[in-house]
């Protein structure tokens, strides 16, 4: 591992005196801080646990000690671990990583030694909220633990903008004191890393007038959507929703904030409104990073697409529109005639259409950044010949924004941009076969021009990569609706890149594995995700997003060791990361060149992003300044509020009736809760209210909350889906069976509104699929089934302690035994349920007069031999009594005739 550099020292040494929470600039190498700590404690005698990490990070951090000679590696605990070698497990030390849920349930039931932690480290501290499980288990851990440590980590400052006070609730959850802010501006940061910059040439590529004119038309529609949208929501006047931020990533979960709570009551309007801004934002990200072909594709898909067009709201129909429309169709082609100045000509209709594409002609514009690309790897090639004194020609990395856009610059590099563009125009709009055979006539007799082909130097060295052999497995998808097309989109707008590798290839990626094979090079890399163009000096391009590995560049970076670099798309993380690059390979040379469009939303989307970071740290230096946090916080003596766990207000007057206000002896409530549900926060908010928790594996219901009480919670979408697949019919079926007072409860979240179905869907005709049938026809099958409704797990917390009142506690054995096809029934069920169900189904029996009759009555055979008078003494109603008989008895004849005879 490398030293730590001189702030990550200083850093590591300021949480190792004391705990805290670190908030770092992002890029700065908070993983690095992490992996530190892990080496330190990486031995038998100390047992750390480490919380938040995905199974990836883990592997990366595992795979980083082992490289640095680290004998006691990190281990996971998994379902894989017998319950009773648990605890063998965690006494054998070290560090573990553990999921949330395995740990709540073994502090639980004491498998964990929780008095041996030496501490616990926390990765991603911003997602700390108060019910979440991770709280739940610091809680718990804090409780039984009064020495262990506690250290948090997260490099996502932005995040605790949101809400009131955020960083202290995070705080107070983790049980610190102390708040360490790292961000990039800090001196000890700054100065450090101006004395090891890398060498820095930005190239502002200038965008084509058509270009410009098609980003100035998508933000005129993008700010007329969005004044639309204040205009039916007043509500959403806010700063938030501005056009800045309309352009930047986390604008999807903005909208969201502010419109989930209340999506129901929007109407159809604001709804297309929300997905036409999704749309825009989509258009913006292609116009930038795909080529002119892709963008036309997309553009045509959504005029296409009826559906669209026929839900659209109105911005098809702009000027702006139609401007787009145009500078779209004349970067790719266009109408060779004598009109040619008749802007009417190119969006003419349908049956016009079949003539025009006989005169297309093909303008195909390359993009401005690839020649820029074209330019500097000239530049680094002619640079590689001259490079004896810097010990041999240099690697080149280029990094470019994913999957899509990689094998588009691969494609280009290696086929140049003609061939390229015009394969993938035949590929998208094939049927143009004629006007791409005379263009390509027309450009064989004119080929003057230097850079339309690659230097025939190189051209031998040029190979290509078969992009991994997980692409060549993906089916081909040609036609594709838009919302598919705008999937992709969305996994690179995550904030986390914790996302699976793409499933759709794009056509680019597809015709280029099938028509160009060049022979193949395998470079021994740690990533899978890269496309390889030169093998002497090693060019790659790797996707700075959309691996399955979230360190996969990382990983590449320090094992290529490039001596250029090439950042095709520009992301804040990255170029960071680069810096702290850098200073830790002093004295080797690092030359970045930064391509990016200037005066684009590209430039304007990193720079806000700049400016979101600096903000939100500069708000955290002005919250800690005033920051009163109480002696008690760590929780390492008893004084500390947050882990008694008692709920009972302090308003509450003793009541003097009872033995003059003595203090009643109170028995410990307990609830059994079933394993599976501790992925919710029920279990937890629970525990915080001095209930126990026995955490076990139940076949019938989710709480137990005394011997009586069975539970059933249901999420609102859990519901649906169980309500439409039959399941929670079965379910409801076995807790009545087996349990007096069978629940329902249904479970709302609480950032939504408390209603099942929104306003606008209330129609006069009730159909029997609504969710609102079903439920009623279930209450009509399950007369003893209760439905509790709860705005929230807190107000379910409070409702399970109240139904528990002066009951007795439930037993753990007796719920486990209690199976869907269990022969143990309760003592008061004494009847065998197969011919109870089949009696309850006959006309004139009901669940009333149920029991009376199975009193009086053995079988169904003796049944069918007693008289209509024995049968209306037993059902005390001759009404009744006669139905049975007639159903017993009558024939199929005599009841048509009887029918009949009534009518």
């Amino acid at each position: 591992m490398a030293a730590l550099l001189e702030h990550e020292s200083q850093i590591f040494l300021d949480l190792f005196h004391q705990d805290g929470l670190v908030i770092c600039a992002r890029g700065l190498g908070i993983d690095r801080l992490l992996l530190r700590f892990l080496r330190l404690y990486c031995e038998p005698a100390s047992l750390v646990l480490v919380l938040n990490t995905s199974p990836a990070e883990e592997e990366y951090f595992i795979d980083q000690l082992r490289s640095d000679g680290v004998v006691h590696l990190p281990r996971r605990v998994t379902n894989e671990i017998t319950n009773n070698t648990r605890y063998e497990f965690y006494t054998q030390g070290g560090v573990i990583f553990a999921t949330s849920r395995i740990l709540v349930v073994d502090f639980l039931t004491d498998r964990i030694p929780a008095n041996l932690i030496t501490g616990i480290l926390v990765y991603k501290a911003h997602r700390i909220i108060e019910s979440c499980q991770e709280a739940f288990i610091l809680r718990l851990y804090r409780q039984k633990n009064k020495q262990g440590f506690i250290k948090a980590f997260t490099d996502n400052a932005v995040a605790f903008n949101a809400g009131f006070c955020h960083v202290e609730r995070v705080m107070r959850n983790l049980f610190v004191r102390k708040l360490y802010l790292w961000p990039r501006f800090h001196i000890a940061v700054n100065s450090f890393l101006e004395k090891h910059k890398p060498e820095v040439v930005e190239i502002h590529v200038s965008m084509t007038p058509a270009m410009l004119a098609i980003q100035t038309s998508i933000l005129d529609i993008l700010n007329a959507c969005l004044r639309e949208l204040k205009r039916y929501n007043p509500a959403l006047e806010v700063e938030d929703l501005s056009l800045e931020n309309a352009i930047g990533k986390p604008f999807d979960k903005t909208i969201r904030h502010y419109l989930d709570p209340l999506w129901h009551q929007l109407g159809a309007k604001t709804k297309s409104l929300v997905q036409d801004l999704k749309i825009l934002r989509t258009l913006l990200l292609y116009l930038t990073q795909y080529d002119c072909v892709t963008f036309l594709n997309l553009l045509e898909s959504l005029k296409a697409s009826e559906k669209a067009f026929g839900e659209n709201s109105g911005w098809l129909f702009l000027d702006s529109s139609t401007s787009m429309f145009v500078n779209a169709r004349a970067r790719v082609y266009r109408i060779a005639d004598e009109k040619l100045n008749q802007k009417g000509k190119v969006s003419e209709k349908s049956d016009a259409k079949k003539e025009n594409e006989l005169k297309r002609e093909l303008v195909l514009e390359s993009n401005p950044k690839w020649e820029a690309l074209r330019e500097v790897l000239k530049e680094i090639e002619n640079e590689n010949k001259n490079s004896e004194d810097l010990g041999g020609p240099g690697q080149v990395l280029i990094c470019a924004s994913d999957d899509r856009a990689c094998a588009q610059l691969r494609e280009y590099i290696i086929a140049g941009a003609e061939a390229f563009l015009t394969r993938l125009y035949n590929k998208t709009f094939g049927k143009d076969e004629k006007a791409g055979e005379e263009w390509i006539k027309d450009r064989k007799a004119v080929k003057s021009k230097g850079n339309t082909r690659p230097d025939t130097g190189p051209q031998a060295k040029k190979a290509k990569l078969t992009a991994s052999s997980k692409q060549n497995k993906h089916k081909k998808q040609q036609d594709r609706t838009i919302i598919e097309m705008m999937g992709k989109t969305e996994e690179e707008k995550r904030e986390e890149l914790e996302v699976e590798d793409n499933k759709e290839l794009s056509n680019s990626q597809e015709s280029s594995i099938e028509e160009t094979i060049p022979e193949d090079f395998h470079v021994n890399l740690p990533s899978d995700c890269y496309y390889g163009i030169f093998k002497n000096p090693l060019t790659i391009i790797h996707p700075l997003q959309g691996c399955s590995d979230p360190y996969a560049l990382t990983r590449v970076l320090h094992e290529v060791e490039p001596r250029y670099l090439v950042l095709y798309d520009a992301e804040l993380t990255f170029v960071r990361q680069l810096e702290i690059y850098k200073a830790s390979r002093p004295g080797k040379p690092l030359r970045v060149y930064f391509l990016i469009y200037g005066g684009s939303t590209e430039e304007q989307r990193y720079l806000t992003a700049l400016r979101k970071e600096k903000e939100a740290f500069e708000k955290l230096i002005r919250e800690k300044a005033s920051m009163v946090i109480p002696e008690e916080r760590e929780g390492r003596d008893e004084t500390n509020l947050d882990l008694v766990r008692d709920a009972k207000p302090a308003s509450v007057s003793t009541d003097t009736r009872k033995a003059g206000g003595q203090e009643q002896k109170s028995v410990q409530q307990t609830v059994i809760v079933d394993m599976r549900e501790f992925r919710s926060e029920l279990p937890s908010l629970i525990h915080r209210r001095g209930i126990d928790i026995e955490p076990v594996t139940l076949e019938v219901g989710d709480y137990i909350l005394t011997p009586d009480i069975c539970v059933e919670r249901k999420s609102i979408s859990d519901l649906i889906g169980s309500l439409n697949n039959g399941r929670l019919y079965t379910q409801c079926i076995s807790m009545s069976r087996y349990y007096k007072r069978p629940i329902l409860l249904i479970e709302f979240d609480p950032n939504k509104s408390f209603s099942l179905i929104p306003r606008g869907s209330l129609h006069q005709e009730i159909s029997s699929n609504d969710v609102t049938s079903k439920l009623t026809l279930l209450t009509l099958h399950f007369p003893k089934l209760r439905i509790l409704w709860c705005p929230s797990p807190h107000a379910t917390a409070e409702l399970f302690e109240e139904l528990k009142q002066n009951h007795p506690q439930p037993d753990a054995e007796t719920a486990m035994a209690v199976t869907a096809d269990s022969e143990i029934l309760p003592e008061s069920d004494k009847y065998n349920p197969g011919p109870q169900d089949f009696l309850l189904k006959m006309p004139g029996i009901n669940a009333k007069n149920c029991r009376a009759l199975m009193n009086h009555v053995k079988s169904i055979a003796e049944l069918v031999t007693l008289s209509k008078d024995e049968l209306s003494k037993i059902l005390g109603n001759a009404a009744n009594a006669t139905q049975l008989f007639d159903f017993i008895h009558l024939t199929y004849g005599e009841a048509i005739s009887k029918g009949k005879s009534k009518r």
